[in-house]
């Protein structure tokens, strides 16, 4: 093997594909030749331009899954929708992230368990549940994380332990 590598026919999971950097990463491995699942949450409208788009330059490669990833059924459901439509999974790509301040003494638990459920427990669980179609494609996982995971952000102290 080398840098040569073929990612065609190759499947990806991506949460958090609908825009900003899961977006980006969808268009390249879609421009190399993978099939995408492309997970969102609330940015349906950017989801589905994105497949349009896609779409247009490779029909039928892109299937949108919309849903709250903190629900470790959901999590479940979204690697079998994978397999169901491509037979596959080849990548996991952990892009989801929820993102506010949450100042001390200022905190409640439903920000405490969408920014952990989010950024700590969703990643944990798809790819536990991935795991085994991986296992078999001799596939990979990526998460994504950002400096605040190492530098503690002001205000930001339950998103910085979930990114660490």
């Amino acid at each position: 093997m080398g840098d040569d590598i073929s990612l065609q026919d190759k499947v990806a999971l991506i949460t958090g594909g609908g825009r900003r950097i899961g977006a980006e990463i969808c268009r390249m491995l879609h421009q190399d030749g993978m099939n995408l699942v492309i997970h969102y949450r609330n940015s349906e409208e950017d989801a589905h331009a994105l497949q349009a788009e896609l779409h247009e330059q490779r029909p039928d490669s892109v299937l949108l899954v919309q849903g709250d990833i903190t629900s470790i059924p959901k999590l479940q459901n979204l690697v079998f929708a994978t397999t169901e439509e491509f037979g596959q999974l080849d990548v996991l790509i952990n892009s989801a992230s929820t993102f506010y301040p949450t100042p001390v003494g200022e905190t409640d638990e439903v920000q405490w368990d969408d920014l952990m459920g989010t950024n700590l427990k969703a990643p944990f669980f798809l790819s536990q549940a991935a795991a085994p179609h991986l296992k078999a494609s001799r596939g990979c996982i990526v998460n994504l994380s950002d400096i605040h995971g190492m530098r503690t952000l002001k205000n930001h102290p339950v998103y910085t332990a979930a990114k660490a």
